[in-house]
């Protein structure tokens, strides 16, 4: 099973109305990306990382090591604001290379931990959503805001996908590892092509076997699922309510 559809399944907020969770994320996503805000981000990280952990009931070393992954594109990326190359130094910190200087501004390095920051809060907004709520009650919702059927049926097979060829590649590479097909590195480059290219015709078909297997079920162009209705909660409403007032009120400070 993958592990985010084992998480959802099982997480204690599964059967919370699920368009309160998608109004929730995406009002707090929204918030977070506009006010950019140290405060507004630190506390929506707090916030949603206590419903996922501590409500939800998803491990918090497993939290935190999915909470890791964004750091090390936001680390690449932030570089080129932290530090500059020029022949003044600037504010912060200065490192003499010659006649330039490995410098940085309190500026850039404000701005690039709100860039961090909100990046993070952004991420566990998404995360909430995730681990609490199956794919396809997503879609259901994303139905119900009247996205075309096509794109919502395209998101499903291709959610499907990627997380098949996922664990398709994961099982090849220890199959490999197991035969010390990563000894050295021409070994280790002829590994991964070959890697790649049997995922690439495993892919191509199990697309096929999924058509057929549709169509055998008399395929009409549109994937139909069973959903659940669960009522919402009054005090689920004024929780939502409350909290995204307060952050607006927190980033306007």
């Amino acid at each position: 099973m993958i592990i985010i559809d084992k998480l959802c399944y099982t997480s204690g907020l599964r059967y919370v109305n699920t368009m309160e969770k998608f109004v929730f994320s995406m009002l707090t996503l929204l918030i977070c990306i506009i006010s950019k805000s140290i405060t507004v981000s630190v506390v929506v990280l707090l916030v949603t990382g206590f419903l996922t952990v501590g409500k939800g009931g998803v491990s918090l070393s497993r939290y935190l090591k999915f909470m890791t992954i964004p750091l090390v594109f936001l680390f690449l990326s932030t570089t080129a604001i932290l530090v500059n190359i020029s022949h003044a130094p600037l504010d912060a910190f200065a490192i003499p290379l010659g006649s330039y200087y490995l410098t940085g501004s309190f500026y850039g390095l404000l701005k690039g931990a709100r860039l961090i920051f909100t990046a993070l809060a952004g991420v566990s907004c998404l995360y909430f959503l995730s681990f609490s709520t199956p794919i396809t009650d997503i879609l259901e919702v994303l139905k119900r805001l009247h996205v075309p059927g096509l794109i919502i049926e395209l998101m499903l097979l291709i959610y499907r996908h990627i997380f098949i060829m996922l664990h398709t590649a994961s099982a090849i590479t220890n199959a490999q590892h197991s035969r010390l097909g990563n000894k050295n590195i021409r070994i280790a480059k002829k590994s991964f092509a070959a890697m790649m290219s049997a995922v690439f015709i495993l892919s191509v078909k199990r697309g096929g076997a999924l058509y057929n297997a549709m169509e055998a079920r008399c395929y009409n162009g549109r994937i139909r699922v069973l959903s659940e209705e669960r009522p919402a909660k009054y005090s689920e409403i004024l929780f939502i309510a409350g909290f995204e007032l307060f952050l607006v009120y927190c980033s306007r400070r």
